[in-house]
């Protein structure tokens, strides 16, 4: 049982959809209105992640030539033929995708549900399978599906983003492409034996390094802009550490381009994202009204 909850896991890139569901709440938190129940808000989250797990398993049920190309994915259920590829589970990951948009529509509202349907096809469709294969600027349109998460979010309490929100979605389509070119860069080997043309592959670990470094600069100087706002310690003290941090470790992974200093600068991604999510949220007032 434990195996196959690790492989479901997995399957699904439940990692990815809890990212996905924390955004969609910052995006809540950052929206001034009426706050939602506990329950809407928990049906926001599982929602959020219901549509990112649907997006993640199609992304590796049709990835499973590519997947058996690159070491990293080559032990992936798919690949392995543990699960076997069919219209049973094209069929349930639809099922998935459309029972969570549809709830979210219904319990909060369409335009709720609108926005995690467009996340999940951006990356299941859009990136997986027309863009990645064919472009190194994949993942800069790929970040959207971020984006459109903390719209979701924001839905929920008003139609329109105020400004807050947009600069939330724009930290999540600016942190994505960094991010991802990071892990390429890292295993940049991989990437090219199985012809990915990611960014990092394509102008070389060295260029790549410093287009990561630029991207992260303005990153960075976007999240920083809830301070205009008037956003205070609490949001400004984490998001000026993780991105301190991300800029601290992109910097020297241009000044010593290997694949040891990429994958630092990645896990440097993942802490900036936690950090400014969680000071987004904690700015952004009590979420739950009891």
């Amino acid at each position: 049982m434990k195996a196959t909850l690790k492989e479901l896991y997995g399957l699904f890139k439940i990692r990815i959809g809890l990212a996905i569901a924390l955004s969609a709440m910052a995006g809540l938190a950052v929206t001034p209105g009426v706050s939602l129940p506990a329950w809407q808000i928990a049906v926001l989250g599982l929602t959020a992640l219901g549509a990112s797990a649907a997006a993640g398993a199609f992304n590796q049920l049709v990835e499973v030539d590519l997947d058996a190309r690159m070491a990293r994915t080559r032990r992936r259920p798919f690949v392995t033929g543990r699960y076997k590829t069919g219209a049973g589970w094209h069929l349930g990951i639809l099922l998935l995708l459309a029972g969570s948009v549809t709830v979210a529509g219904l319990v909060l509202n369409p335009l709720v549900g609108l926005y995690l349907f467009l996340g999940a096809v951006t990356y299941g469709v859009v990136y997986t399978v027309w863009l990645k294969p064919r472009t190194p600027w994949n993942i800069v349109i790929g970040g959207l599906s971020g984006t459109f998460a903390v719209l979701a979010g924001s839905a929920a309490i008003a139609p329109v983003p105020g400004p807050l929100p947009v600069i939330m979605a724009m930290v999540l389509f600016l942190w994505t492409p960094p991010h991802f070119w990071s892990l390429a860069a890292a295993l940049e080997k991989d990437y090219a034996s199985a012809h990915v043309p990611m960014l990092p592959v394509v102008l070389g670990i060295e260029r790549g390094a410093r287009v990561i470094f630029a991207h992260t600069v303005v990153l960075v100087a976007i999240s920083l802009l809830p301070g205009l706002f008037g956003y205070g310690p609490v949001y400004m003290v984490p998001a000026a550490l993780g991105g301190g941090y991300f800029l601290y470790r992109a910097w020297h992974f241009v000044k010593t381009p290997q694949p040891g200093m990429a994958m630092r600068a990645f896990f440097a991604s993942l802490a900036q994202l936690i950090l400014v999510l969680a000071g987004a949220m904690l700015e952004g007032g009590a979420l739950v009204q009891w």
